[in-house]
């Protein structure tokens, strides 16, 4: 069985109790590298300044140079599957136009006429071609110029490149990205070392379930730092403390791009005592939102394996069925624990067999007091059967809870509570302008990272 590593590097002190790397000593089948690994070198201690959220100047910076040059996550594949379906996706003042063309091919252009600046397409739709509404000037799927209405008044355009200006577009997992800057290195290069770590986890083969998305009034980095830490459960989410290892979990950054999370699930939080194995498997089928089933009604729990052992048998059965895949090589850790990567800057995405949940942060237009979040959930089909339709994007209204949406069942309310706070941390923000953000060394070292990656484009 596969051995741990030497203790995660960093300066300062740690939980010192079970870790994951320990939970990972009990598993009953070979333990996959990508597991193991444990990456987290030191980042430093430093106060970050509170400008970096709540600053017009600071937004600018990011405005100008990051998001031009990094590669960003549009929409799924299965989103656009036939030739004039497109996706419109803006990012702050840019607008593009994601569409696939008639050879099968996904091309990114930029949403703008050529004539007179309007946008084509002011929503996701399907054409047989892109035609103004302003005054008609048209293209065809490929981008080509197609004509214009009264020619004879345009005799100055012959000759000249009318072709829709394209974005750098790539994809990976069923995701389409896209990258404004034609220089910037492949995508497979800039995801590092996470499709190799996802590779058991084919997620082009699965299906989007669900999608919200709902305006925040944050920062898009405070919305998205949110999710990049577990101790947060301690106070914000003490009713799911019973079968949520929150101190017990492990924290990676890879390069400058990737970023991970682990938190255990099936095991009670340290910070807890004398939690009976029978609550934590009824609570974790009740309160988690991401296992098979949702309910202990009818369950005869036993007494012979623990809490860990018996929901991922659960969950293993209920995937199998599912998926019609044999998992029976999968671990407890992946069957249930929180194993959430972070691709820089804005997207996040849960490694396992189904009820994959997937997180991205926008800016809200040019207000950096605002972001919109989105929060997908991906599941498995079948082999061989037809992929079900995705579902579609479902927007709710700022005021209106998570918890009014009942496909998100127990999650709901989960995001509801990060939601109480997340305004009131911009709002504490701003209250104490030019104060600073206290991180912590090793819970709160992928905010970290992402903050020093920020920098390098700012800086570059």
């Amino acid at each position: 069985m596969n051995k741990p590593e030497d203790k995660l590097q960093g300066d300062g002190g740690r939980f010192e109790g079970t870790t994951w790397q320990d939970l990972l000593d009990l598993e009953q089948v070979d333990v996959p590298d990508y597991l193991r690994i444990k990456s987290n070198p030191y980042l430093g201690d430093e106060d970050l300044p509170v400008d970096r959220y709540i600053s017009q100047a600071f937004f600018d910076l990011e405005k100008d140079k990051m998001w031009p040059k990094v590669w960003q996550m549009v929409c799924r594949e299965e989103e656009i599957p036939a030739p004039g379906d497109h996706h419109v996706y803006k990012i702050i003042d840019k607008n593009v136009l994601v569409t696939r063309t008639p050879s099968g091919a996904i091309n990114a252009y930029i949403n703008a006429c050529l004539h007179r600046g309007r946008c084509l397409r002011d929503e996701s739709g399907s054409v047989s071609e892109f035609r103004c509404p302003f005054h008609g000037s048209t293209w065809d799927l490929n981008g080509d110029f197609v004509g214009i209405p009264n020619d004879w008044d345009f005799k100055h355009l012959e000759g000249r490149d009318m072709r829709l200006p394209q974005v750098k577009v790539d994809t990976w997992g069923g995701f389409i990205f896209i990258n404004f800057d034609p220089n910037s290195q492949p995508l497979a290069e800039y995801m590092e070392v996470m499709p190799a770590h996802f590779e058991r986890f084919p997620l082009e083969k699965y299906w989007k379930g669900l999608h919200i998305q709902r305006k925040i009034k944050c920062n898009w980095k405070v919305g998205a730092e949110a999710f990049m830490e577990s101790w947060h459960t301690l106070e914000t989410h003490k009713q799911i403390l019973t079968f949520t290892g929150d101190a017990n979990s492990q924290y990676d950054t890879f390069g400058d791009n990737i970023s991970r999370s682990v938190t255990p699930m099936g095991i009670a939080s340290p910070h807890l005592e004398g939690i009976p194995q029978e609550s934590v498997i009824r609570d974790i089928l009740l309160m988690s939102g991401r296992m098979a089933i949702d309910s202990d009604e009818g369950l005869e729990i036993p007494t012979d394996i623990t809490a860990r052992e018996y929901v991922a048998k659960l969950n293993r059965e209920m995937f199998e069925q599912s998926s019609g895949d044999n998992l029976q090589d999968a671990t407890m850790a992946e069957l249930q624990d929180a194993i959430l990567y972070g691709l820089f800057p804005n997207f996040q995405v849960w490694v396992g067999y189904s009820g994959n949940l997937v997180y991205r942060f926008l800016p809200d237009g040019n207000n950096p007091d605002s972001c919109i979040f989105d929060v997908m959930i991906l599941l498995r089909y079948p082999e061989g059967t037809d992929r079900p339709e995705p579902a579609e994007c479902v927007v709710i209204p700022e005021d209106q809870p998570f918890a009014s949406v009942p496909e998100l069942g127990a999650l709901g309310p989960v995001f509801d509570q990060d939601d109480a706070n997340l305004p009131a941390v911009q709002a504490g923000m701003k209250a104490k302008q030019g104060g600073t953000v206290v991180l912590a060394s090793y819970q709160e070292s992928r905010i970290r990272q992402l903050h020093m990656t920020i920098d390098k484009y700012i800086n570059s």
